[in-house]
């Protein structure tokens, strides 16, 4: 039992380096985000320090994820994906998804009035794909400035110059997948046979 504790406790600082990378947050970022100065983050993440309750209560918060995913609890038996909502700039995500790597899903919602903001357009590595559940969303992508509606989705390359805005005075809801650049999601259809049946 010591040594699956420790294996486990080892396997954090690993686990919070993906973490980080993956929102692409710095060191710094999550240090003003959490109270926790960028050196202990720094030693928590090559695992030359323990972690401990204090340091990854915050750290948890920041990610958005729960204790059992930063220190890979066993699984309870609960298939359901309990969901820990990020705000960041009135935006709210919900991560759908619990794996660190691969293609990442979100539900986001944006507050109504968010659209009267002056576009600023942002260029990150990777690839997004969403669809529009509620609301008008607007999208800035490059020199197109579309307005979608439920039932309608996008896909680009997030190297494109992009941002997103409620189209009107009303929230919008959607869903995004994101991941690292080059992967992109596929629908996948059986193939057609040929007139010989195969």
């Amino acid at each position: 039992m010591d040594a699956e504790f420790g294996r486990a406790l080892d396997a954090v600082g690993p686990r919070l380096r993906a973490l980080r990378r993956q929102r692409e947050t710095t060191l710094a970022d999550l240090s003003n985000a959490t109270g926790i100065s960028v050196s202990t983050l720094s030693r928590l993440e090559s695992g030359s320090r323990k972690p401990t309750l204090e340091l990854l209560l915050p750290l948890a918060k920041a990610h958005g994820v729960t204790l059992d995913e930063l220190v890979d609890a066993p699984p309870t038996g609960d298939p359901r994906v309990h969901m820990r909502p990020v705000k960041r700039g009135g935006l709210t995500m919900l991560p759908l998804t619990r794996r660190a790597g691969g293609i990442q899903a979100y539900k986001l919602v944006l507050p109504a009035g968010s659209g009267r903001n002056e576009p600023e357009p942002q260029t990150h590595e990777g690839y997004e794909w969403l669809y529009v559940l509620n609301g008008r969303l607007r999208m800035v992508l490059g020199e197109h400035d579309v307005v979608l509606s439920p039932g309608e989705a996008a896909e680009f390359d997030t190297r494109v110059p992009h941002w997103f805005g409620a189209a009107d005075d009303q929230a919008v809801e959607f869903l995004s997948l994101f991941g690292k650049q080059g992967e992109r999601a596929h629908l996948r259809a059986r193939p057609k046979q040929g007139p010989d049946g195969q």
